[in-house]
């Protein structure tokens, strides 16, 4: 939590002309309450359970990007998904950073606590290994700008063989006019 999944993913999918999804943002739409409050009445379990769900049902989409909830590879189920249905960028934070970021952030469950750097850290030692397995990228977030973790993401896209100009429409030479529009319901 705290990386930068939502603002870079966002930024990289309108570069590549895709839809973003943000798992917890889609889970509080559908639910029709925050996390906190998911939290509050399900208990991180259920709120687990919810999770996973939504990512199956992101994941299943064609060319979207999607960031996840900084939880979600606790689950096996979670990172089979994601590695088997997309490529995965994993955006490592130090937990200095992360606290940094999120020690004034109130819908952040987890960082209710007395000690929220403890609990980063904590939560850094036992999902960083998860987040390596299932990553196929590993960008540092440190010092970069937004707009330079995204050409980051993009860069190890595009040298993976990720098609990074979407094809634009074929353009009308000059002097000649483009066909009328069909309608498809005549």
């Amino acid at each position: 939590m705290g990386a930068g999944k939502t603002t870079v993913g966002r930024t990289v999918a309108r570069r590549l002309h895709y839809p973003f999804f943000d798992s917890d943002h889609e889970l509080e739409a559908h639910c029709g309450v925050r996390i906190p409050v998911i939290f509050e009445v399900e208990g991180e379990a259920g709120f687990r359970d919810r999770e996973a769900a939504m990512i199956r049902e992101l994941a299943a989409r064609q060319g979207i990007v999607l960031a996840t909830g900084g939880g979600a590879v606790l689950r096996a189920e979670n990172r089979e998904v994601l590695k088997a249905r997309g490529t995965v960028v994993y955006l490592r934070a130090s937990p200095h950073d992360l606290w940094l970021r999120t020690r004034h952030d109130r819908n952040r469950p987890l960082l209710q606590t007395e000690d929220p750097k403890g609990k980063l850290e904590a939560l850094y030692a036992e999902r960083d290994p998860l987040y390596r397995e299932v990553a196929d990228f590993i960008i540092e977030t440190g010092k970069p700008s937004v707009a330079q973790l995204a050409n980051m993401v993009l860069m190890q896209l595009e040298m993976a063989g990720f098609p990074i100009d979407p094809p634009q429409p074929a353009s009308t030479p000059a002097g000649e006019s483009e066909p009328p529009a069909q309608d498809p319901n005549p």
